[in-house]
Order: C-alpha cells, then sequence, then structure tokens
C-alpha cells in the first residue's frame, strides 16, 4: 500500500499534534457509533469507516457534522477500500494514533446448516477485515508509537454447538496475540476487547436481543477508551468485559 510520507502530510500546529487521532471500523452503528461518539468527547480526532454512508451521514448530523470527525464509507473486507481509508485519514488528520477493529456481524449461522455464502461473508469481515485494518496502517502506527484494538468477543473464549460466529472470534483472539509479538519491539500496543452480550443490533436478525443481563454499547466505548488512555509504557493486552449475572 502507499501512504502518503510525513512531508506529504498537513501541517500541524502544536495543539493539534498533541490531539490523537483515531480511526475506527464499523463507526456507524452499535458499539462503534457509540466509540466515535465517547473518542470525540475525549478530544480524539476520529475517521470513522461503515459500509452505509447514509448511516454514517445521519451519525456525523447527530453529532452536529464536526470537523473532527471523518465519515468514511468503505468495506471493512476490501483490501482497497481499507487501504484508502488509512490513506483519507493520513491525508485529511496528517496521523494516526489508534485504531479499532470493530466491523464485525453475525448471522448466527450453525456449521451444520449454514448457508456457505453468508458463513463466508462473516469470515471475511469479521477476520480478514481486522487483518487488513492492521496491514494497513501497520507502518504508521509504528511511526506514532501507537495502538491497535481489536474487538473480540466472550464467543472467542467459550465455544458452544456449532456456532461459526465463535470460530471468527476465536480467529480474531488469535490475531491480536499473533500480532502483538510481531510489533512489540516496535513500540505498538495491541488489545482484545472481549465483550459479554450486549444490547445492539447485533441481535436483530434474532428478533431482538435474548432475555437475561446484558451491557450496552456505551459501556464498551469506555473499556476502549480505558485501554486507549494507558500510558505509553502501558500495553494491556486483553479485557474481557461481562454484564453482571453472565454465566458463560
Amino acid at each position: 500500500m502507499s501512504t502518503p510520507s510525513p512531508t506529504d502530510r498537513p501541517t500541524e500546529d502544536a495543539a493539534a499534534a498533541r490531539t490523537p487521532v483515531t480511526l475506527i471500523t464499523g463507526g456507524s452503528t452499535g458499539i462503534g457509533a457509540q466509540t466515535v461518539r465517547r473518542l470525540l468527547k475525549a478530544g480524539h480526532r476520529v475517521a470513522a469507516t461503515g459500509r452505509n454512508p447514509d448511516r454514517l451521514t445521519a451519525l456525523a448530523e447527530s453529532l452536529g457534522n464536526p470537523p473532527e470527525l471523518l465519515p468514511l464509507p468503505g468495506d471493512a473486507a476490501e483490501p482497497d477500500a481499507v487501504d484508502a481509508c488509512v490513506r483519507s485519514t493520513l491525508e485529511h488528520f496528517g496521523r494516526i494514533d489508534h485504531v479499532i477493529a470493530n466491523a464485525g456481524f453475525s448471522t448466527h449461522e450453525s456449521v451444520a446448516d449454514g448457508d456457505p455464502a453468508r458463513m463466508r461473508a462473516m469470515l471475511l469481515t469479521n477476520v480478514l477485515g481486522p487483518t487488513l485494518l492492521v496491514r494497513a496502517a501497520l507502518e504508521e502506527l509504528k511511526r506514532t508509537r501507537g495502538r491497535i484494538v481489536l474487538l473480540g468477543s466472550v464467543a472467542g473464549l467459550k465455544n458452544t454447538p456449532g456456532n461459526f460466529y465463535s470460530v471468527t472470534k476465536w480467529a480474531v483472539h488469535a490475531l491480536a496475540e499473533n500480532t502483538r509479538m510481531l510489533v512489540a519491539e516496535a513500540g505498538v500496543r495491541v488489545s482484545l476487547i472481549a465483550p459479554g452480550k450486549v444490547d445492539t443490533p447485533f441481535w436483530d436478525s434474532r428478533g431482538g436481543t435474548p432475555p437475561g443481563p446484558a451491557l450496552s454499547a456505551e459501556n464498551i466505548a469506555e473499556g476502549i477508551l480505558w485501554v486507549l488512555g494507558q500510558p505509553a509504557g502501558v500495553d494491556v493486552n486483553t479485557v474481557t468485559i461481562r454484564p453482571t449475572g453472565q454465566v458463560n
């Protein structure tokens, strides 16, 4: 991938140079949208991607179209789209300090009788997508000694019968650790956030969030901000967040 060299990027004033730039995929809804809101509140400049341009526009409008927010329509599973989002963020803000691989979904398919096309789409978004983001942003994150945050799941820690979504999240957990090993000596930090049940549109295809304890998207956004707020010498690698009362 070709990215702008430091000399090709906008010149930052001193105040802007102290303001972190965070790129998040899947930023138009659910955990992603709440994280965008929380990042802006914390003073970040934010580039947010999403496959649905209308949702991204609606999010930006709901926030008053702040200049600190750069909406970037694009598919997190498409290499050219991911490269373009990284390039646009660098051209617009001049740097990237953090990337958050949040884009993902579940078709709730079973390996016993799931639709292969839908399982393939889920695999590409949930596993290839974060990999592409790491690949595209890696050299810039080495330059800024930044942080990579990958959204995993409790489903990536505990198997359930035939759950293909769980398969994809186990792969994300593996990606987090092998990426950490790849970049540790370069000063890049890698954090895996593994949420339990969260009340978001994730469950819409199953008729809504199942009964029982559930977290809010805001809870996970706060966890992400906590990780990003750790000092340079601290590398928080795995954070599991369950609602009180969730057993599995």
